[in-house]
C-alpha cells in the first residue's frame, strides 16, 4: 500500500529520528524484526499489534475495492473466504468503493454471514466530512456489511488542506465517529491519508490527546509535515 502507520505512545519532546524510527517500525513493509512479524498459533499470515489499540490483525490485508472489480460475485466472496481460512483477518473497505454503488461492501457482508464475522477485524471508511453525513454513510455501510459494528472506522481521503479543518470542525465528522464508538458501532479510531494526502498536524495533535487511536499517512507526507513544525530546525 505504500503508507506507514504511526503507531505507539509519543513524548511531547520526540525527536525526529525516533518518530520515523517509529513510524517505520510499524509500517507493513518496513524492515521489522521477527518477534513483531512471527506468525502466532496455526495461522498462516503474519499478525502484528495495530497502532496502541492491541488489536491483532494480519499483515496483510484484503481490499474491498479490488473485490468489487470481480466479475463474478461467487468467486469474490470465495477468495474472502479462503483468504480469511488462510490466516488473513484484516479485511479493508469504504463506503465509496466501485464509485459509491456499494458493491464491496455488499459482497463483503454476504462474505462475513456463517460466524465469518468473529473471524476478522473489519473495517470500512468515510468520505463525509460533516458529522450528518458521516453518520449517513456509516449506517449505509453497516446495512451492506451486514453487521451491527464495524472494528474501524476510517476518515478517508483526506487529500485537500481544508479537509482535516473541516473534519474536526464543530458538526464535523469526527464527532461522527466519536458518538459512533461510545455507541458501539466502532471499536477503533482512525484517521487515513490514503497514501496521498496531507498530513495535517491537527491530526497529529489528536492522536496525542487521545481522541484517535492511530494514524496512516506516508512517509513523504511525514517528512513534509515535520518540515512545517516550527522546531524542525531543533529537531533536524
Amino acid at each position: 500500500m505504500g503508507n506507514f502507520n504511526f503507531a505507539g505512545r509519543q513524548s511531547s519532546g520526540i525527536c525526529r529520528r525516533d518518530f520515523m524510527k517509529m513510524a517505520m517500525a510499524t509500517g507493513v513493509i518496513a524492515a521489522a524484526g521477527p518477534r513483531i512479524f512471527a506468525a502466532e498459533g496455526s495461522s498462516e499470515v503474519p499478525r502484528r499489534e495495530l497502532g496502541r489499540t492491541g488489536e491483532k490483525v494480519s499483515c496483510v490485508g484484503l481490499g474491498g475495492s479490488h473485490i468489487g472489480k470481480v466479475e463474478d460475485e461467487q468467486e469474490s466472496i470465495r477468495i474472502m473466504r479462503t483468504a480469511i481460512d488462510r490466516g488473513l483477518n484484516f479485511m479493508d473497505n469504504s463506503w465509496d468503493y466501485n464509485d459509491g454503488d456499494g458493491v464491496s461492501e455488499t459482497r463483503m457482508g454476504k462474505a462475513l454471514r456463517d460466524g465469518y464475522r468473529d473471524k476478522v477485524f473489519l473495517m470500512t471508511k468515510v468520505d463525509g466530512r460533516t458529522k450528518k453525513a458521516a453518520k449517513q454513510q456509516l449506517d449505509e455501510s453497516l446495512r451492506r456489511l451486514q453487521t451491527d459494528h464495524v472494528d474501524l472506522w476510517q476518515l478517508h481521503e483526506v487529500i485537500r488542506l481544508e479537509d482535516p479543518d473541516q473534519a474536526f470542525a464543530e458538526g464535523g465528522a469526527i464527532e461522527a465517529l466519536q458518538e459512533a464508538k461510545q455507541a458501539g458501532k466502532e471499536r477503533v479510531i482512525l484517521v487515513n491519508l490514503s497514501g496521498h494526502g496531507h498530513f495535517d498536524m491537527a491530526a497529529y495533535d489528536a492522536y496525542h490527546s487521545g481522541e484517535l487511536e492511530d494514524l496512516e499517512f506516508s512517509e513523504a507526507e511525514m517528512e513534509a509535515a515535520l518540515a512545517r513544525l516550527p522546531e524542525a530546525p531543533a529537531l533536524a
